[in-house]
């Protein structure tokens, strides 16, 4: 897969990550989608500290079968420090080189972490889509801003999450009984899509499942490469 280039550098300062959030959210459309969802590319990293790398994995997931297509992993230096609110510029260069290693071309991208569920309007699931072009969704299992009220047991049961008055996400519950996931637009859809497309791939647990297996995926070469 190619995607456009980019109108920015990784290699920057948490100044400057914040100068090119702040720049690139008006970026962000809010539409519906505009098409189908066939293959949904679930993503997320997990990190080794003491040998300084990033594990990205992306695993395509066909939504009408529920089953995995292919599974891609890039390991790539950590070139950025953890920071909260800039999550991207840590996770996003390999996981976009582990979608750059995909045959399938994905409708969505699903991401661990925030799209516009974030002090500036973009987290992790905007940013990739922006640099990808594609649709994007943030599920994160945690809340990074807002407040909300308690959504009710059952699965689908949802409540908005809200910055002020302003919504800027969903409070959703995908298994009955369990915490809920925080659920906001990324980039080429909106918040009911958005939702919609959580709720259809959360099956086996209270993450959805493609991004579950690239958790899996991910954890799983970084325990092999430290032995």
């Amino acid at each position: 897969m190619h995607f456009p280039p980019l109108p920015h550098s990784w290699q920057v300062s948490p100044r400057e990550a914040v100068a090119i959030q702040k720049e690139l959210a008006p970026l962000v459309d809010r539409s519906p989608l505009s098409g189908p969802v066939r293959f949904m590319a679930g993503l997320d990293a997990a990190f080794s500290k003491a040998a300084g790398l990033c594990f990205a994995a992306a695993v395509l997931w066909n939504v009408e079968r529920q089953a995995t297509v292919e599974e891609r992993l890039a390991v790539s230096p950590l070139a950025f420090p953890y920071v909260p609110g800039l999550l991207s510029f840590r996770e996003a260069p390999g996981l976009l080189a582990a979608l750059a290693g995909m045959e399938h071309r994905p409708d969505l991208l699903l991401c661990d972490g925030q799209g516009i569920a974030h002090p500036r309007r973009f987290g992790i699931a905007s940013h990739l889509g922006l640099a990808t072009g594609l649709p994007s969704v943030g599920c994160g299992k945690s809340r990074l801003i807002g407040t909300h009220a308690e959504p009710g047991p059952a699965r689908g049961d949802r409540v908005p999450l809200l910055d002020g008055t302003e919504v800027i996400g969903t409070v959703l519950r995908t298994r009955a009984g369990v915490k809920p996931v925080y659920v906001s637009i990324g980039h080429r859809i909106d918040l009911a899509g958005a939702g919609a497309m959580v709720l259809a791939c959360s099956l086996r647990s209270r993450v959805p499942e493609p991004v579950r297996l690239a958790h899996r995926l991910a954890s799983a070469a970084k325990r092999q490469h430290l032995g």
